[in-house]
């Protein structure tokens, strides 16, 4: 009995015991020799030098014992992605971590610095720059330094993501401009000779006659919708006739006259600062710099291959490194649960940041991302077939200045599945969509949205369509200001929308927000079963618009002449469980004039200047229902300006059944919105 005791014992607190963790350090000035289980190198020991070997040391313990490997601060060259997978994963309570050491940061870089910047002495080079730049522009030979791998340009834009764009170049953590006319701005199509899909187009101005090799030459434009924008090569170009042919496939829609573009890839175009040119054939790289380079100023970006990447990992963070200077993806999880990725700073990348591949419940948080070409973070989990919730989470992000390369459907958050949430993100500085969703249940709350689409027409900050299926989005509690107002440019485009529910998208709720200067604030494009409810539109033209162009213009979808929105409803069987008992109005909706917008509900909100109301389409307020809106008159709130909601006690929105919007906690963490003191103020985003 005494050893039966014994051994149950021992057996009970092996179970019971917390499991003890193991700690190991990378640093710059590691070396895989060593044991890794010292921060600092001593006597003949200290950390390893790479995150490989941190890896293999690591997965003895992997699931068994909590690990935090501690990443001391410094710049790691990457040249291939550090992988991570099922062997590597930890367990529930029992973690992988791989953590900034103390507050050091640690830099997994995709590029290399450049030096040996001298004076351009070539006079077949001098030549063809302007006289005026000769002795300012500098060049360095890349390929003495060991950088011999360029990449290619390629035809990008509007439609699917495509291979990592070739090499770009960094000023002092900012993507510097490949030498293009106009500098600034646009110059628009004059004629397209051969018809929108003709393939050539001519335009004015500039001095083509100056440009001696034409061979890589390409063109950026929005060629016909203000949504869509393409880099299109050059295939011939006549200076004479200012006529210029592109390779197939000729633009996206083809070309059209009075449409924007700019050429770029000229070495004769290098005249502003920040602008370069590279010699692919000889491995020269020209650089027009802003002021005087120091010695780590100026990186190329090298790596193509995503920085990171997790396959069927689990229970692994990635807590405070930096990751910058690469051509592709910087972050990818593909299935997995619990994948932790906080603190992160993620900058000067050529696609996107970050990239969720089904999985669940994983999070993104507390992250810095900004100077992207393409989309900040997308995301996709959960199961549309079952309605089963992905449960990601991302989290007080700060995202900006991102799809400067890629100007169209580059979210800063692309959302896509079922039951995943976006909640306290400060989003602002881009040309499109703040956050671009589809599929269901997903929550959308407390998220600071400011100057978005300003670059393009017919957008939304946040946007869905297309489909009569993807429902039960809830957008509450988010704060929408400044948006689609044009900096820096004379043209503002129209049909710019905070909330766009484009074409028939169903099912949505809009709460609680706060619309700012925010354009065509809320708008239901045809769709049927939307709420927008308990909402605050200041100077917004107009607030709320409901259209019903499914039984209008857009009648085609319901006629059969084109399949795509009843496409949309054979994805999944919409009338039978789950999204029969779900989304009950799916049942009989082909039965129900499904062309029009029905089950709409606009309900106590409150607008304030501007314009209220715009509906289209013939509906009526029969179709659409309306109840207890605040329209005209004080409101009543406490400081309409200074963005608190609160009731006065003689408010008369008290009596419609208003609740209060709890601005302060909207956006980062410690950053209060900031209210606005008149026309034309854009809050500054802190970080």
């Amino acid at each position: 009995m005494t050893m039966f005791a014994i051994v149950l014992a021992a057996l009970v607190f092996g179970v019971m015991a917390p499991a003890l963790a193991v700690d190991f350090y990378v640093a710059p000035n590691g070396n895989d020799a060593w044991s890794g289980r010292r921060p600092s190198p001593s006597a003949n020991d200290g950390p390893f030098g790479t995150l490989e070997r941190a890896r293999e040391a690591v997965r003895p313990y992997a699931g068994r014992k909590p690990v935090t490997v501690h990443v001391r601060g410094g710049v790691y060259h990457r040249s291939a992605t550090f992988a991570l997978g099922s062997a590597d994963s930890g367990a529930s309570g029992r973690r992988v971590v791989y953590r900034a050491y103390r507050n050091e940061t640690p830099v997994l870089s995709g590029g290399r610095t450049v030096g040996g910047w001298r004076s351009i002495s070539d006079p077949a080079v001098l030549q063809r720059l302007p006289e005026a730049v000769r002795t300012r522009v500098l060049c360095a030979d890349l390929r003495a330094q060991g950088i011999t791998d360029f990449g290619e340009m390629n035809r990008r834009g509007f439609g699917p993501p495509v291979t990592p764009m070739g090499l770009e170049v960094f000023y002092r953590g900012k993507r510097m401009n490949l030498a293009r006319w106009p500098n600034d701005g646009w110059t628009t199509i004059r004629a397209t000779p051969g018809g929108q899909q003709g393939g050539s187009f001519t335009f004015s101005g500039g001095n083509p006659q100056r440009w001696r090799n034409t061979t890589d030459i390409w063109v950026h434009g929005y060629w016909t919708y203000d949504w869509a924008d393409t880099y299109e090569k050059v295939a011939t170009l006549d200076p004479t006739s200012h006529t210029v042919t592109t390779a197939p496939p000729h633009g996206v829609y083809g070309y059209t006259p009075g449409k924007r573009f700019y050429f770029l890839n000229i070495l004769e175009e290098l005249d502003t600062p920040g602008e370069w040119w590279l010699d692919r054939e000889r491995g020269i790289l020209y650089f027009y710099p802003p002021d005087t380079p120091g010695r780590e100023d100026l990186i190329v970006s090298v790596m193509s291959a995503p920085m990171i990447r997790m396959q069927d990992a689990s229970w692994i963070s990635l807590d405070g490194l930096a990751i910058r200077d690469c051509r592709g993806l910087a972050v990818e999880v593909n299935g997995g649960t619990e994948v932790d990725v906080r603190r992160m700073s993620l900058s000067c990348i050529g696609g996107s940041a970050m990239r969720i591949n089904g999985g669940s419940a994983h999070t993104v948080r507390d992250c810095h991302l900004h100077e992207l070409g393409e989309s900040g973070i997308e995301v996709s989990g959960g199961d549309r077939s079952a309605l089963t919730p992905g449960r990601h989470q991302i989290l007080r992000n700060h995202i900006h200045d991102y799809s400067q390369i890629c100007r169209t459907y580059r979210p800063a958050v692309l959302l896509n599945g079922v039951g995943n949430r976006v909640a306290n993100n400060a989003i602002h500085d881009a040309p499109h969509n703040a956050i671009l969703f589809s599929g269901n249940d997903h929550t959308i709350e407390y998220n600071d949205i400011s100057r978005v689409c300003l670059q393009t027409g017919d957008a939304g900050a946040i946007y869905a369509g297309r489909n009569m299926t993807m429902r039960g989005t809830v957008i509450r509690w988010n704060y929408f200001h400044d948006i689609s107002r044009v900096i820096g440019e004379s043209q503002n485009f129209v049909d710019v929308m905070s909330v766009y529910l484009d074409d028939c998208f169903c099912g949505t709720t809009v709460y609680g927000n706060v619309f700012v200067r925010a354009g065509r604030a809320a708008m239901i494009g045809g769709g049927r079963d939307n709420t927008i409810e308990n909402n605050v539109f200041v100077d917004c033209n107009p607030a709320v618009h409901v259209d019903s162009r499914g039984a209008g213009w857009a009648s085609f979808w319901f006629d059969g002449r084109d399949p795509f929105i009843m496409n949309g409803l054979k994805e999944v069987h919409h009338d039978q469980p789950p999204y029969a008992s779900r989304y009950p109005q799916l049942v009989d909706l082909l039965r129900d004039q499904p062309g029009r917008a029905k089950g709409n509900v606009i309900a106590r909100n409150v607008s304030v200047g501007g314009k209220w109301l715009e509906m289209l389409d013939g509906l009526t307020d029969k179709e659409v229902r309306f109840e207890a809106n605040l329209t005209e008159g004080d409101p009543g709130f406490y400081d309409l300006a200074g963005l608190d909601f609160r009731l006065r006690s003689g408010s008369p929105l008290r009596k419609l059944g208003f609740k209060a919007i709890p601005t302060r906690t909207i956006g980062l963490p410690n950053v209060v919105p900031t209210p606005w003191a008149g026309k034309g103020d854009a809050p500054a985003h802190r970080r």
